[in-house]
This record gives C-alpha cells, sequence and structure tokens, in this order.
C-alpha cells in the first residue's frame, strides 16, 4: 500500500518513513504543501499522512484542496498542533482522523489500517443498490453521494465514513446508537478515538442534510450516550 508521508522535518520524516516500512507499507515523502498537491494528483496513494505546519500551504489548506476534489482517500493529521481547537479545525475540513505528536508507532499503524480498511469495505459496498432513508435522504454509495429524493438533481458528496455513519443509522433506525457502536462499525475496534471525531463527522452530515432540506428526520444528541434518528411526521 502507497502512502503519501507529507513532513517537513527530516528527521520525522525518516522516522515515520521506516515504521511504516517495518510493517509492509511502502511510504513516499514530501516536505511542502505544493508537493503534497502533486503527489496525490498522480493517484497512486492509498492514504496521506499530513503535518498541519509545512512551507508554501500549510496543511490545512492541502486537505481543503484535497478534499475539493477527493472525498475518499484518507487524510490522517499527525501534528504538534495538538490543542482541541486545531483537532476540531482538521476534522471540519474533511481529514478522517487527527494524531497527536508525540505519538506511538502501535498507534500510527492501528489509525492507518482502521482508515484504509474503512474505505476498502466501503469500496466492496459500492455495488450495492442505493438506499433511502426514511422515505427522503437517498444514499448512493457506489458515487459517495446523497440527495433528496424529492429533488436528486442537487446532490451532496460525502466521504466512506460519512456512508458508513449513515448505514448505521439506517441499520437501527430510531434506537439511540451509542459513540462505542459508531466507532466499532465506522472505524473499527482498534481505534483509538479522539473526543471530538464522531462529533465532527455527525456535525458534516448534518449541514449536508441541511442544504438537501431534509425535513423528515434529524440527529439528535443524547447526552452522555450518542446519537439518534429523531423522525418528522410530514405536515397535513
Amino acid at each position: 500500500m502507497n502512502i503519501l508521508i507529507v513532513e517537513d522535518d527530516p528527521l520525522t520524516s525518516e522516522i515515520l518513513k521506516e515504521c511504516l516500512e517495518s510493517e509492509g507499507f511502502a511510504p513516499f515523502c514530501v516536505s511542502s504543501g505544493t508537493a503534497a498537491i502533486d503527489a496525490w494528483k498522480t493517484g497512486l496513494y492509498s492514504l496521506i499522512c499530513l503535518d498541519i505546519m509545512i512551507p508554501e500551504l500549510d496543511g490545512y489548506e492541502v486537505c481543503r484542496k484535497i478534499r475539493k476534489k477527493d472525498s475518499s482517500t484518507p487524510i490522517l493529521f499527525l501534528s504538534a498542533k495538538n490543542d482541541e481547537i486545531d483537532v476540531v479545525a482538521g476534522l471540519q475540513l474533511g481529514a478522517d482522523d487527527f494524531l497527536r505528536k508525540p505519538f506511538g508507532k502501535k498507534e500510527l499503524i492501528a489509525r492507518i489500517r482502521s482508515a484504509t480498511r474503512r474505505v476498502n469495505t466501503e469500496s466492496d459496498n459500492n455495488n450495492h443498490d442505493s438506499f433511502v432513508m426514511f422515505d427522503q435522504l437517498l444514499v448512493t454509495p457506489k458515487q459517495l453521494s446523497i440527495s433528496n429524493s424529492a429533488n436528486p438533481d442537487l446532490i451532496e458528496q460525502v466521504s466512506p465514513r460519512e456512508i458508513a455513519i449513515l448505514q448505521l443509522f439506517r441499520l437501527e433506525g430510531t434506537r439511540v446508537v451509542s459513540r462505542d457502536e459508531f466507532f466499532d462499525f465506522c472505524w473499527g475496534l482498534d481505534y483509538y478515538p479522539e473526543s471530538r471525531t464522531l462529533d465532527q463527522f455527525i456535525s458534516r452530515i448534518r449541514r449536508k442534510l441541511n442544504t438537501l432540506n431534509i425535513t423528515r428526520f434529524e440527529i439528535t444528541s443524547v447526552r452522555g450516550i450518542g446519537y439518534r434518528i429523531t423522525t418528522h411526521e410530514l405536515s397535513p
């Protein structure tokens, strides 16, 4: 598996390269945001490990540019900028995960395997038919898109992780889904979740549902437990 490492510190870059090679990955290192964009455009990489403080274009801008055209390639931020505001900013831009420096080899490998496994699982499921949630939201895994069944021309792109979250909601109906259930189903059992990761994905889905004018249901939080779907009857 080819992995793009975007890191401007030579020592850190070399350590990451050796770490990934020892686990059977094929890493390629670049040291600037511009080089990262050029490498991503080749389409050779299954995952991107991205530092924030890099020259030319910072990691946030790199993530933003990639997500405008690519919602499926996993992006894992590796950064010493580890305040909660930094984590939230990265996740809001569409990153799949945020790992604070310093970190251990086992945790890094676990997060990489979790991210790539989820994408591979979604790819295997992409041949499945589209499904409709509560007679309104049309979810099309193959195209990584959602739309309002009443107005299918209005489309929002979603990530494989967002597809997985919607699939779990569909499976569970209106039952409260715990945070652990989300992480087990959508990230994998060996995932080490940041406190705000799930919340940021839910927030992104909510914004897209609002854009699509989805009114039959909403995602509501259940304090201390998780999230559930709350349905609304059509007005007479």
